[in-house]
């Protein structure tokens, strides 16, 4: 099933935040809601975020029809609703192009982006797949932090997708996920959807991770991104910064899985972005907290990106 997609006149899309509980789809109509969704983890994975800013748009286009300024502003309100990943923001613009062209050429244009990460999961499915076989042999095992399956995106995934496609080659000898604190989206959403793909796998602690990569219990670190810069810093969940560490200690390789959509050319470096925090009360509600939803890896602990069109190897000095 499409975790986002427009039915009948509307965004439809699972509801993340009552996952692994209750499967449950949000039917919206409005800017308010999704903006509302998009806020609240409803949904979220920077491929799936550029999806729904797109269709954002549609949204926007006909509850506003007559009202260029009301237009403006929803459309705006939507493309900065969160801040760090950039397909959001780049799935708006993209659809906002066609507002002169009327409601269907928007929504054509949104359609349009929704195909295309359906197709780029796919693609990334098999570079992956064979990179990883190519880096760690025939039956690798690999540690993967927050959620980067089908929920993160359409369907399929980034990094879980080459997870999934080993799986199907019957070239998998395990699975890691870690919890990735506060939300819990890889014990949550990633242990669902690798138990829906009937994957054993097991659940980590966050800060366990480094330490299971030095004893030897993974071959691989594999995780999506939410922006990738210019230079190769991967913008990801927190968390991903030190299991890249644990990665380079343990000599394994770090690889991560994201489609075109989310390299951006025209942000230099981690430095560039704003991350976004999501205040202390996700956190606790006993004491003032820090709780940054992402980090920044430097580049020259990637190994390598993966995209639907590419495969860059940074550890070999090759540039995005």
């Amino acid at each position: 099933m499409r975790t986002i997609d427009w039915v009948d006149g509307a965004v439809e899309l699972i509801d993340q935040t009552v996952l692994p509980d209750q499967l449950t789809v949000l039917r919206i109509t409005t800017v308010a809601d999704l903006i509302a969704a998009i806020q609240s983890l409803a949904v979220r994975g920077a491929p799936a975020l550029g999806v729904a800013g797109a269709f954002g748009v549609a949204v926007a286009a006909r509850e506003f029809a007559g009202d260029p300024d009301g237009l403006a502003r929803a459309v705006r309100a939507v493309e900065v609703a969160r801040p760090t990943a950039v397909n959001l923001a780049r799935g708006v613009r993209r659809a906002a192009a066609r507002l002169d062209d009327g409601f269907e050429a928007v929504l054509a244009e949104a359609c349009a982006v929704r195909d295309e990460e359906i197709a780029a999961s796919e693609a990334m499915a098999m570079r992956g797949a064979d990179l990883l076989t190519e880096l760690c042999g025939e039956r690798p095992r690999v540690l993967t932090h927050c959620n980067t399956g089908g929920l993160a995106t359409v369907v399929g995934g980034t990094a879980l997708a080459v997870v999934f496609e080993l799986h199907r080659r019957g070239a998998l000898a395990g699975v890691i996920a870690s919890e990735t604190r506060p939300l819990l989206q890889g014990a949550r959403l990633t242990g669902w959807e690798l138990a829906r793909a009937g994957i054993d796998f097991r659940v980590a602690v966050d800060s366990a991770g480094p330490f299971l990569l030095a004893r030897g219990e993974a071959d691989a670190v594999i995780l999506g991104a939410d922006r990738i810069c210019a230079n190769g810093d991967v913008v990801n969940k927190v968390g991903s910064y030190s299991h890249a560490l644990g990665a380079q200690r343990a000599g394994v390789p770090f690889l991560v899985v994201a489609p075109e959509s989310t390299v951006d050319p025209d942000t230099p470096d981690g430095a560039a972005v704003e991350i976004e925090d999501r205040g202390a009360a996700e956190v606790t509600p006993y004491s003032a907290a820090v709780n940054p939803a992402f980090d920044i890896t430097p580049h020259d602990l990637v190994t390598a990106i993966i995209t639907d069109r590419r495969i860059v190897r940074l550890d070999r000095g090759e540039k995005l």
